[in-house]
């Protein structure tokens, strides 16, 4: 890995841990489907005119059915759900459960395509969702805090937007491959604004949110979200999809990061221990950790 493809990865993990400090800091006074409208109309806007730049919209026309589904359950609907989220947990905590993303992907890969997994891929499967079992045991209550929002209905709605993730991204290799990045990363942020900008208009705010929430809104949409899709493409093609996904591993120290240095998150024992054993985990399925000993019948 060259010194500048290495500082691309993590300036996009930065800013992609830095996308879970604005959702906190914009959830509450947005609300979850204003702020997820806000961001997809922002990355739409910045993705749009490099798709026509590159002459890739030919292939957004010819594919935008099942584009049209990747942008609903790849961005409208999680990004809606940690928006919930935020409401109840901390940017850190659903980071960390947003590493969670590769594990649904290899179990829907094994349950939806038959892409058996093997047994270092199973075992990894078996410690990250053991990883996220104890986090989830350590936020179980149901009760509502100050937005009506419980951690424990914050803990499911990240693993729905996880889910999704796993769902659009088996989806995006089965019926997508070979279509254009720019054509997939703008497309989908146009099919989720045809879903979220009605919701977003009728769950406007009633009282304008202040200037360090639109702040956040519009980082959220133009750097978390368009600079972000145009970054993580380049490092697909630059350095290889594998590579890039270790991106995965990164993000969650990030969020941990700028939640403690501007908004006084905490970092719990239980949240370090159950990162890093989801951590293992999605190392071990994605194939970024190797085991040293081959497991007996591999």
């Amino acid at each position: 890995m060259k010194s500048r493809h290495l500082a691309e990865l993590l300036s996009l993990a930065a800013i992609w841990g830095a996308s879970f400090l604005f959702i906190r800091m914009g959830a509450a006074a947005f609300g979850p489907l204003a702020l997820a409208g806000m961001r997809t109309v922002g990355a739409t806007l910045c993705l749009l005119p490099l798709l026509l730049w590159r002459g890739e919209q030919g292939a957004l026309l010819k594919h935008w059915k099942p584009i049209l589904l990747v942008g609903i359950t790849n961005s409208a609907l999680p990004f809606v759900c940690f928006g919930v989220a935020a409401l109840a947990i901390n940017g850190g905590l659903s980071a960390i459960f947003n590493a969670t993303t590769p594990l649904w992907g290899a179990l829907l890969a094994w349950l939806w395509l038959g892409d058996k997994p093997t047994r270092a891929k199973s075992l990894g499967l078996a410690i990250g969702f053991a990883g996220v079992l104890w986090l989830a045991w350590d936020k179980a209550s149901f009760r509502p805090g100050n937005h009506g929002v419980s951690p424990a209905l914050a803990v499911l709605a990240c693993m729905a937007a996880t889910l999704l993730y796993g769902f659009s991204a088996n989806f995006t290799r089965r019926y997508l491959t070979g279509v254009p990045s720019m054509a997939l990363a703008a497309g989908s942020q146009m099919a989720a604004s045809l879903l979220l900008v009605p919701l977003m208009l009728t769950h406007w705010p009633e009282v304008n949110p202040g200037a360090h929430e639109w702040m956040a809104a519009v980082l959220l949409a133009v750097v978390c979200t368009g600079l972000a899709y145009v970054l993580y493409f380049r490092l697909i093609a630059n350095m290889g999809a594998s590579n890039a996904m270790t991106v995965t591993f990164l993000i969650p120290a990030f969020a941990v990061l700028w939640g403690a240095l501007f908004l006084s998150e905490q970092l719990t024992g239980a949240m370090l221990a159950g990162c890093a054993v989801i951590l293992v985990g999605t190392g071990l399925v994605t194939g970024l950790l190797k085991l040293k000993m081959p497991l007996p019948g591999r």
